[in-house]
């Protein structure tokens, strides 16, 4: 009888890591259970759906179920919730959504990848239709149907991290009256150092959208949200808090948990029950600079940790040597990129820090189209190496955080990024780049 490998959840982490599987031994028998209704999509799409850039959910999905089973072999099945994992028998409990039927499932590997879902805190009326969280498809998809419902003309969303900023433009293109609600006295708080997210304030009041900072819900009615300084009208609430790992499942069957209550895991993926395995959202890694263990929701990180994941439980061997925390995002034409630690972070990890702000355009300042950029730059003093880098500007400007991702993974000082032999053309750049500009601006204070 052939070694069975049961993979919970559907998306980017649990069939990254199955497909990988099948590659190295193609003699496994592979059952993946997928409580929503979507295989292999990208969250990351679901704002540019709700605000019309895409024109289907289909188009976000990259794999359906039906080539998962054709081209890899894969058992996916659809709408199949595991509601517990028994270490000891090795078997996953089944419930078969559309029947409502129990069964249980051997397995001999287990790879969790659960993701994570929403913030959801205990405030009054939460459980109402009308307030959305978006983590999934299946969300997106019903948070469009209950907008196309409801007419929607006023909508709060609550949260100005990355998915509430991009909901918030989403829905104002849309053509409703956006609120946007922070608890937080600047957007981007959790991601930003202050003097980079206050940049964003201005813009976003700038596109009509109603910016409350420093101010937090209490609850929900019918037509409104409760806030200290009065009710706000809303047809439709949207949660951008942040989410948390889905981790219970681990948690019950005995697993170790790490940080933020996500999934323990060591270099390979690997948990702390033999053959037993996560990645993605669900699960921990670990930040190169600062050297600790950390919790972080991206699909970049969920596909490579899969791989990773996917490789030992096929027979080979590989690791995952870690993240530095890389982002991007848009608001409107404004772009936003960070890498690395913030001011606040390196604090708490002991760094001693220089930070250089510095101010340039996206091209050549004499070429059509330039536009007005800032780069931050937190380099260790002393040794001069940089720690992390943030950057917002127009078209053009957040990509180049890839530059400083790669500085700060190899280690590299301020002085030798400086020195990096860069691509220059009027179109694209000033003859220095801004990620140099930033650097050399550091050296002086290193």
């Amino acid at each position: 009888m052939s070694e069975r490998l049961v993979v919970i959840g559907g998306d980017a982490a649990g069939m990254a890591a199955a497909s990988q599987a099948r590659r190295l031994n193609p003699g496994l028998d592979i059952v993946a259970l997928e409580r929503g209704t979507r295989t292999s999509y990208s969250a990351c799409g679901i704002p540019y759906l709700v605000a019309g850039d895409v024109a289907s959910p289909d188009e976000l999905v990259a794999r359906t179920p039906d080539e998962f089973r054709r081209e890899h072999r894969i058992d996916v099945r659809m709408e199949h919730e595991a509601t517990a994992i028994d270490l000891d028998a090795r078997t996953v409990a089944v419930r078969a959504i559309p029947h409502d039927r129990t069964f249980r499932l051997g397995f001999d590997q287990l790879m969790i990848g659960t993701g994570a879902h929403p913030i959801r805190p205990d405030l009054p009326g939460i459980d109402q239709p009308w307030v959305r969280g978006v983590q999934t498809l299946d969300d997106g998809c019903g948070l469009l149907a209950e907008a196309r419902r409801s007419n929607c003309k006023d909508v709060v969303v609550v949260g100005a991290g990355y998915i509430g900023l991009e909901m918030a433009e989403a829905f104002h293109r849309w053509g409703a009256r956006v609120t946007l609600i922070e608890g937080n006295e600047r957007p981007m708080a959790r991601t930003l150092d202050p003097d980079m997210a206050d940049r964003l304030t201005g813009l976003v009041r700038g596109l009509g959208i109603e910016a409350r900072f420093g101010e937090q819900v209490e609850g929900f009615e019918p037509g409104r949200v409760l806030t200290p300084s009065g009710p706000v009208r809303a047809d439709l609430v949207v949660l951008g808090l942040g989410v948390e790992p889905s981790s219970s499942l681990a948690e019950e069957a005995g697993l170790l948990l790490g940080r933020r209550g996500s999934i323990r895991v060591d270099r390979r993926q690997a948990t702390s029950a033999e053959g037993v395995w996560a990645a993605g959202d669900c699960a921990e890694t670990y930040h190169l600079v600062s050297q600790r263990r950390i919790h972080i929701a991206l699909g970049t990180v969920a596909n490579k940790t899969a791989r990773v994941a996917g490789v030992n439980i096929g027979g080979g061997y590989a690791t995952f040597p870690g993240v530095v925390g890389t982002a991007v995002t848009k608001v409107c034409s404004t772009e936003v990129g960070r890498t690395g630690l913030s001011s606040a972070e390196a604090a708490r990890a002991g760094f001693v820090t220089a930070e250089v702000v510095i101010e340039t355009t996206t091209r050549a300042g004499y070429f059509p189209g330039a536009e007005p950029m800032a780069v931050k730059a937190i380099a260790e003093k002393g040794t001069g190496r940089l720690l992390g880098m943030q950057i917002v500007g127009g078209a053009g400007a957040a990509k180049r955080v890839d530059t400083a991702a790669v500085a700060i993974t190899a280690g590299m000082t301020v002085q030798d990024v400086v020195e990096l032999d860069l691509a220059y053309a009027p179109p694209f750049s000033s003859v220095w780049d801004p990620v140099q500009v930033a650097a050399r601006a550091a050296v002086r204070e290193v």
